[in-house]
C-alpha cells in the first residue's frame, strides 16, 4: 500500500507498507485459491483497511492483478477481500496493468522524452511497455511470472540445470510473438522494476557483481551461476535477497535473462516506482480532470466513426434524466454519471459493424477492448449498457457484476433506453422534461400537446412500457 498527499498541487508521499501474500502461490491446477492463500490474503487487506480508517483516506484505489484475473473464484474471493479492506477492488486487464506501472515509471524517473522500454516481472505475469516521454506507444502482458515459472520449473523447489534451461526455453516462447515490437529501435532507455529486478540488481551490488545500479545480462548469468550452487529455494540465501524472494526467484532470473538477451537490452535501470505509484498518479490526474478513461471512450469513438452529434444528444438527455433521480435511486456518484455519460458516447459503435442487432456488438466490442483506465467492473457496465440500449432487458449481461452494482446499473441502463428512444429521430429538438421515480417505477411527464404531436414517440413509449415491466419496473407518461 503506498498512500499520498497533495501538497501545493504536488503529490507528497506519505508512507509505504509492505506485507508478502503471493496470492498466486495458492492458484490451484482447477483455477481456484487454497484457503491458506485466500487467509493471508484477507488478514493483510484487513490490516490495511484499519490503517485507511485510522487516517481517514478520502481517495482510495485497490487493483487486483494476474492471480485475481485468472482465478475461477475470483468474484467470491473479492467480495470477502472488499469486505477485510473496506473499499471496492478493481480486477484490471493485463494491458492496463502495463499502462499503470509505465505511469509509476515514469513518475519515479527523471524525465526523458525519448524512448523508454520498461521490463517488471510479477508473479504471475510480465509486463513490457515502449514508451516515448510519458506516452506509452506498445503495452504487453504475458502469463509468465516468477511464481509460476519457478512452480514449474523447480518442482519441490529443486535448483538444478535443467530447470533453468526449460525455464529459460518457456519464457524465450512466450516473448516470441511479441518481441518485433520490443527491439532494434535506437536510443533505448531499459528500466527494469518490482521485485525480481529491484531483488536481482541488490544482489549483484552486494556480491560485488556489479559497482553501478545498472544491471546487464552477464551480470543476471553470474547471478544464475551463484544460485546453482544451492541444491533447492529452502537453502539459498544470497546477500540482497530475502527469504520470501528466494523461494521465487530461480523463476524470476530465467525470465529476466531471457527478457534482457531476446529484446537485445545491454543494460537495465532500476526505478523503485511502478504499478503502486501509478495507480496514485492515476488518481490524481482523475482528479484534475485528465482522466484516461475518457481519452479511451474518445479515442474509441473515432475508431467507429460515432455519429458525435447524436451521442451528444443523447448524453445530454441521459444526464438531464440522471439530474433528476439521482438521489432518489442513488445513483450520486461521479462514477455512475460518468457511466453513463459514456455508455451513451458509445452507444452506436456497433453500426460499424452491423445495423443487424448493433447494440451486441458495441457491448461485445467494449467488453473485450483494451481501454487504458478502465477496470474490468467498469467495462462490464458499460457493456451492460450499450447491450441493452433497445429492445429487451437481458440482465444475464449483468451476471459477472458486483452484487453493488446490479441495481445501479440496471438503473442506469432505464435512464439510457429513454435517452436513446426520446432521440431516436436524430433531429429532434426535445423540450423540458420532467422526471418522477419511486423504487421501482419513474414516470416521464412532457408539456401540454406534444406527445400529440409525436405519435412515433407515443408508440416507442408504449412498448418501452411491456419492455420495463419485464425486469419489474414501471414506467408511466403524460
Amino acid at each position: 500500500m503506498i498512500v499520498g498527499e497533495l501538497r501545493h498541487g504536488q503529490l507528497t508521499i506519505l508512507d509505504r507498507l509492505r506485507e508478502t501474500v503471493r496470492l498466486s502461490e495458492g492458484l490451484t491446477s482447477t483455477g481456484s485459491l487454497t484457503a491458506p492463500a485466500k487467509a493471508r490474503a484477507l488478514e493483510t487487506l484487513a490490516r490495511f483497511g484499519e490503517r485507511l480508517r485510522d487516517m481517514h483516506a478520502s481517495r482510495v484505489r485497490t487493483a487486483g492483478t494476474s492471480t485475481l484475473r485468472r482465478a475461477s473464484d475470483s468474484a467470491e474471493f473479492r467480495r470477502e477481500a472488499e469486505q477485510a479492506l473496506g473499499h471496492p477492488i478493481e480486477v484490471i486487464s493485463g494491458i492496463e496493468e502495463a499502462r499503470l506501472i509505465y505511469n509509476g515509471v515514469t513518475h519515479s524517473m527523471p524525465r526523458n522524452d525519448g524512448l523508454r522500454l520498461v521490463l517488471d516481472i510479477g508473479g504471475g505475469s510480465t509486463e513490457l511497455i515502449l514508451g516515448q516521454g510519458a506516452t506509452p506507444r506498445a503495452l504487453e502482458s504475458l502469463s509468465m511470472g516468477c511464481v509460476v515459472m519457478t512452480e514449474g520449473c523447480f518442482p519441490e523447489g529443486r535448483i538444478t540445470h535443467e530447470g533453468f534451461e526449460e525455464a529459460r526455453m518457456a519464457a524465450r516462447l512466450r516473448l516470441r510473438p511479441v518481441k518485433a515490437f520490443f527491439r532494434d529501435a535506437t536510443g533505448i532507455e531499459a528500466i527494469g522494476t518490482s521485485g525480481t529486478i529491484i531483488a536481482s540488481e541488490l544482489a549483484a551490488r552486494k556480491l560485488g557483481i556489479i559497482e553501478s545500479h545498472d544491471l546487464s545480462p552477464a551480470a543476471v548469468e553470474k547471478l544464475i551461476e551463484r544460485v546453482l550452487e544451492f541444491d533447492s529455494v529452502s537453502e539459498l540465501t544470497l546477500s540482497g535477497v530475502s527469504e520470501r524472494r528466494a523461494q521465487v526467484w530461480p523463476g524470476g532470473l530465467a525470465i529476466l535473462i531471457e527478457l534482457l538477451e531476446v529484446l537485445r537490452i545491454e543494460s537495465v535501470k532500476i526505478s523503485y516506482g511502478a504499478l503502486r505509484e501509478g495507480l496514485l498518479y492515476d488518481l490524481l490526474g482523475r482528479l484534475r480532470h485528465e482522466d484516461a478513461r475518457a481519452r479511451s471512450v474518445e479515442a474509441m469513438m473515432r475508431r467507429y466513426h460515432v455519429d458525435e452529434a447524436q451521442a451528444m444528444r443523447v448524453s445530454e438527455t441521459a444526464l438531464q434524466l440522471l439530474e433528476l433521480c439521482a438521489e432518489d435511486w442513488g445513483l450520486q456518484s461521479d462514477l455512475a454519471r460518468n457511466l453513463l455519460r459514456w455508455s451513451a458516447a458509445l452507444h452506436e459503435i456497433g453500426l460499424d459493424i452491423s445495423h443487424d442487432g448493433f447494440h451486441h456488438h458495441g457491448a461485445y466490442v467494449v467488453e473485450n477492448a483494451d481501454l487504458p483506465g478502465f477496470p474490468r467492473v467498469e467495462q462490464k457496465i458499460l457493456a451492460y449498457l450499450i447491450a441493452n440500449q433497445r429492445h429487451r432487458v437481458k440482465l444475464e449481461y449483468g451476471n459477472d457484476l458486483p452484487n453493488n452494482w446490479l441495481q445501479p446499473t440496471l438503473r442506469l441502463s432505464l435512464l439510457l433506453r429513454l435517452a436513446v428512444l426520446l432521440n431516436r429521430s436524430r433531429s429532434l429538438v426535445l423540450p423540458q422534461l420532467r422526471l418522477f421515480t419511486e423504487p421501482h417505477a419513474l414516470k416521464l411527464t412532457f408539456p401540454h400537446g406534444w406527445l400529440d404531436d409525436n405519435p412515433l414517440t407515443v408508440a416507442d413509449l408504449k412498448r418501452e412500457k411491456a419492455y420495463v415491466r419485464e425486469v419489474d419496473y414501471q414506467l408511466s407518461f403524460e
